[in-house]
């Protein structure tokens, strides 16, 4: 016969009250909280993945455009802004993002607002021979291939989510435990 372990009443009140500081702890807010960590995440990740184009120095030109672009809300702010994205940076910017709850999917839309974008990420066609002014040089290939900087940055994230989300929820169950 299996011999059972002892408990008080007493036990099972404090038990009852955790759980009940659970339910009424703004789990929303969690469930929130954490996705804009993973969008965080994403975007820093992506901005270290995103290329940056070199210009001589006489052109007057800087780089640098797509990469702010993940952190702008226009291509002109973009193009004008300063400074290189950093983690921090990310982190502010997903704070701003919206989440959008779709049945029991949450959905935050990150999108670079630079006209290139997709032709850096996916690759492009391009005509051979045809002189480009601004690099300065005749196009060589047909085809660019793509850089795919955020296609292998949520490649990342999905590999590392489960380990983020499980050590955000054991220390959330252990706040409301106390």
């Amino acid at each position: 016969m299996a011999k059972m372990g002892g408990f008080s009443v007493a036990g099972m009140k404090k038990l009852q009250t955790q759980l009940n500081k659970i339910q009424q702890g703004n789990v929303e807010a969690f469930i929130d909280a954490c996705a804009k960590e993973l969008a965080a995440r994403l975007l820093a990740k992506v901005i270290k993945h995103t290329p940056v184009r070199q210009y001589p120095a006489n052109s007057g030109k800087k780089g640098g455009t797509l990469r702010r672009g993940w952190t702008s809300k226009t291509h002109k702010e973009a193009e004008n802004g300063s400074g290189t994205p950093n983690a921090a940076m990310a982190a502010a910017y997903a704070e701003s993002l919206q989440i959008n709850h779709i049945g029991k999917m949450l959905q935050i839309e990150i999108i670079n607002p630079v006209e290139y974008a997709s032709y850096v990420e996916y690759g492009h066609r391009q005509e051979p021979g045809r002189y480009v002014p601004e690099l300065g040089k005749r196009l060589k290939k047909g085809w660019v291939q793509g850089q795919f900087m955020l296609t292998v940055s949520e490649q990342e994230i999905q590999d590392i989510a489960p380990k983020v989300l499980t050590s955000k929820i054991k220390k959330f169950l252990e706040e409301c435990m106390k």
